[in-house]
């Protein structure tokens, strides 16, 4: 069947995503912005870090809980429309689309100024542009082929980590040649907190930004052989990971490197590594951040398409972003998202300092209303979940939940009150309040969609056309079909578009079973609808059409020559984007339509 499309694939194994879990909450901001939080807390900075490293670990288990109890393809924005309403779905899902095609082109640009240490003549915006054809290429080729970059890419930052932690353990307990126990580091020159106690909180929103991305794991989840235990599994290990690559580390450049050095500036591993004695310290924390860059862009890019494929499967963006290719990858999805990108490059070039400026600034405090709004969706469908589907369950709930989701607030309001970074936190509510209005523009104009077409009987069709993009109860379906042939002796042809949104299926199964799902659902329609009208004696054929309805549509009007049409399709609001396709187009023929609606969702 030409029309049902192929499957978006179960390209990531668990070694991938595995790697993927792990890697993920490993950024650029961890190898180059720790300096920063360091100079302004003092030696006690890994304190800040395990604060927001507890503050994750409390969404990522959340997030957790409602994976295993409500398995969802939506992730996160299913759980915020089924605890809060469509308002919070359609909302969070844009802007974490919005968060990382913003995030995509910064780190394209600072993947560029990092190639720059070893080209320094080269032009940014052209490396940039290099770097972005490079991931969207390999977003386009397959899902197995990102797993397989953001596994090496996201190996080699781990593998980084890893080999800080062996060696500044060993130099710092004096095991290492050349090196003695010393500890002073940590009190010497000024005291533990040499700013107060208070200066714990001075990073915690730079610290927070560079752990995001352990929520990845859950979007990736869904393209493997077992997303419950992946999810599961994933937000159990974040602990691990949070308290040895940043903890860990943290505590080790402060006993390292005074914390006042200026050492620090630039970028601490690197300085940290040099008094240890590694040779070319330099030049390997470069490339390792250039691949934390990459891996941050590669990751981006596949967290933006699947987000678009989630929204155009709920019908709250154009169904184009549903379909995949023979090779199973959302093709419109990536260069939708990754358009967006190269538009941040091409401006960053530009007017880096007031176009470029502002988008990074609208985007800046959006994760912390993602984070929120899942905090909130946990607490909320705790109490609405039986007890047997709880799995996984969140710690001391309901105080943890409530605390989280106090400390995600309390944060907002530190962004409120720190003057370098409250112009991010207003303009990141200036893009959420778009959204809205954006949500409630698309909720209008449905309320606006006239009513279903139900010409006067004619009595005299020869040739019917149904399109059935829904299944009509028996009935239901006959007692429309009688208004335009009274007398039960035309010919019908059914034609059903193998659409997975129209189907629904796109929100039930999920990219990585929707194609087959689609073609059963689609082919069980087609069934039901000739039964029906055979049963009354109506002599019925039909075939499964292109997916696209409109295709269908007029590839079944030119191959049948109908004298009447029957278009039946699920509520405006469950259907708005064929609805104004669809029937318009029917209407173009100059052929007779009639518009049915049927009154909800078949089973699938």
């Amino acid at each position: 069947m030409a029309g049902a499309g192929p499957e978006l694939k179960k390209g990531l194994n668990q070694r991938q995503l595995t790697m993927i879990a792990m890697g993920g909450v490993i950024g650029a901001g961890l190898f180059v912005g720790s300096g920063a939080v360091i100079e302004a807390t003092g030696p006690g900075a890994f304190l800040t870090y395990a604060l927001c490293g507890v503050l994750i670990i409390m969404v990522m288990r959340m997030l957790a809980e409602m994976a295993v109890a409500h398995p969802s393809t939506g992730s996160f924005s299913d759980y915020a429309r089924t605890a809060l309403g469509d308002w919070a779905g359609f909302s969070v899902a844009w802007l974490y689309w919005y968060f990382w095609v913003i995030v995509v082109g910064f780190e394209a640009v600072a993947g560029a100024k990092v190639i720059n240490f070893w080209l320094p003549d080269a032009p940014t915006w052209v490396l940039s542009l290099i770097l972005m054809m490079l991931m969207t290429g390999t977003n386009l080729i397959s899902v197995s082929s990102f797993g397989e970059f953001e596994f090496w890419f996201a190996g080699i930052k781990v593998a980084a980590i890893i080999v800080f932690l062996v060696t500044g353990t060993l130099f710092i307990l004096g095991l290492w040649p050349g090196a003695h126990l010393d500890f002073s580091n940590l009190t010497a020159h000024g005291g533990f907190l040499p700013k107060g106690g208070w200066a714990i909180t001075a990073g915690v929103v730079t610290v927070i930004f560079s752990m995001v991305g352990a929520e990845i794991a859950t979007i990736a989840a869904a393209e493997s052989d077992n997303p419950e235990k992946a999810v599961a599994k994933a937000a159990n290990s974040v602990i691990t990971r949070i308290s040895l690559f940043f903890v860990g580390s943290i505590f080790l450049l402060a006993v390292i490197l005074p914390w006042n050095s200026d050492d620090l500036a630039a970028s601490p591993y690197v300085s940290a590594f040099e008094k240890i004695g590694i040779p070319f310290a330099d030049h390997i924390m470069n490339a390792v951040v250039l691949t934390a860059v990459l891996s941050c862009l590669n990751s981006g890019m596949y967290t933006a398409s699947r987000m678009l494929f989630v929204l155009a499967a709920r019908r709250e963006a154009p169904a184009a972003m549903v379909s995949v290719n023979s090779r199973g990858v959302p093709v419109v999805a990536i260069l939708t998202s990754s358009v967006i990108g190269f538009l941040c490059v091409i401006v960053a070039a530009i007017s880096p300092d007031k176009v470029f400026s502002f988008l990074l600034n609208s985007s800046g405090a959006v994760i912390l209303f993602v984070y929120l709004l899942i905090c909130i969706s946990q607490i909320v469908l705790r109490y609405r979940t039986d007890e047997s589907r709880l799995k996984v369950k969140m710690w001391l709930f309901p105080a943890l939940s409530a605390l989280t989701t106090l400390a995600i607030i309390a944060v907002l309001v530190q962004m409120a009150l720190e003057k370098d970074v409250r112009i991010q936190l207003w303009l990141s509510l200036l893009s959420w309040a778009v959204f809205l209005v954006l949500f409630f523009i698309n909720r209008a104009r449905i309320a606006r969609l006239p009513e279903p077409i139900a010409p006067e009987p004619t009595g005299t069709a020869h040739r019917v056309l149904v399109l059935a993009n829904q299944t009509l109860g028996s009935d239901e379906l006959v007692g429309e079909l009688r208004r335009i042939d009274a007398t039960g002796k035309a010919e019908y042809y059914v034609c059903v578009p193998a659409s997975p949104v129209e189907t629904g299926v796109a929100a039930t199964h999920g990219a990585v079973s929707v194609a087959d799902a689609t073609v059963r659902a689609a082919q069980e329609r087609l069934d039901t609808t000739l039964e029906t009208l055979r049963s009354h004696g109506l002599a019925a054929s039909g075939a499964l059409g292109d997916y696209r309805p409109l295709r269908a549509l007029q590839a079944s009007a030119d191959q049948f020559k109908p004298d009447q049409i029957v278009v039946v399709t699920l509520p405006a609001s469950e259907s708005v984007w064929q609805r104004f396709d669809v029937v318009d187009r029917a209407q173009t023929l100059g052929i007779p339509v009639t518009h049915v609606e049927a009154k909800s969702l078949s089973a699938v």
